[in-house]
Parts: C-alpha cells; sequence; structure tokens
C-alpha cells in the first residue's frame, strides 16, 4: 500500500492505495508532512480531490479498493449515488437498501466509510434537516454541504 498527505481546505488528508484502488481517504485533525512526490497508484485521486475543492469537479471517477463488510460496501455503493449538491436522510437511506428498519446499520456503515468525501457520506443528514453524526467533525460536514450548494453566499463587501 502506497501513502501520501496532501493539503485541502478541511486540514491535511491522508490517502492510502495501490494498483487494486484506493483504500482510504482521510481528513486528519493533526497536521502531517505534506508528500513531496505522490506515488503512481495514488496520483489521479489526489488530482481529482484538488479540482473537487477547486470547483472543478462533482464526481469522482477512481478505482476504490475500501475495506468493510458486505453490508457496508452496499451502503457506500448507495451513498455514491446521492447527486452533488443534494442530500438524504439516514431514513432515506435504509429505505433505498431495501429496509427502513436497518437505519442504525446503514448510519453505522456511513460513519465507517473509508473514503472520506469520495463515497459522499457527508450528503446524509438528520430527518429533520440537522447535520448530525460526521466523523470528521460537523463543522467539515457544513463546510462540504455549503462547497456543493447551487447557492453560493455572496459577500456584499
Amino acid at each position: 500500500m502506497q501513502t501520501c498527505y496532501i493539503e485541502t481546505p478541511l486540514g491535511h488528508a491522508k490517502i492510502v492505495g495501490d494498483n487494486n484502488g484506493i483504500a482510504s481517504v482521510s481528513v486528519l485533525d493533526t497536521k502531517e508532512e505534506i508528500s513531496d512526490t505522490i506515488p503512481e497508484e495514488l496520483l489521479d485521486c489526489v488530482v481529482q480531490l484538488k479540482e473537487y475543492f477547486n470547483e472543478a469537479r462533482k464526481h469522482f471517477d477512481l478505482k476504490l479498493n475500501p475495506e468493510g463488510t458486505s453490508f457496508q460496501k452496499k451502503v457506500w455503493q448507495q451513498l455514491k449515488t446521492i447527486p452533488f449538491g443534494k442530500t438524504i436522510s439516514y431514513w432515506q437511506l435504509s429505505k433505498q437498501l431495501g429496509d427502513v428498519k436497518a437505519i442504525r446499520a446503514a448510519a453505522s456503515a456511513n460513519g465507517k466509510n473509508p473514503l472520506w468525501i469520495i463515497v459522499p457520506c457527508h450528503r446524509v443528514i438528520g430527518s429533520d434537516g440537522s447535520l448530525t453524526g460526521y466523523s470528521s467533525g460537523l463543522y467539515r460536514k457544513q463546510w462540504l454541504l455549503n462547497h456543493e450548494s447551487k447557492y453560493k453566499q455572496q459577500s456584499l463587501f
């Protein structure tokens, strides 16, 4: 497995992967040394993340290889269908998975998503519209949702 660290507007991110695909992308609460060279297996991921943060990308096209249970992988696949700039509730997610009673299991799998931003777990919110359950911090979830909003807040000055 190859690893690199990049700077993002939300902190340093760690990317791990190999020829089989990207295994994980995580934002860190610590500052790691930014990688001078990017391993070839991770280069496309780095480029696409930079494009996302520069508002030049709305969809990721990467070979992914996250570790997880079959149910977790099913949830992560479903998360990838949430359109850019849209949100769904945990209840809607469990309904899309075919079992509204699996809401807690779906929420748990959502929280274990190892592919920050690429599998957009930040687009899942509470049924009442509240920002809930984001392992990277609710301020980051709010930032990402604002970043993806088609209604950008304009400065008056």
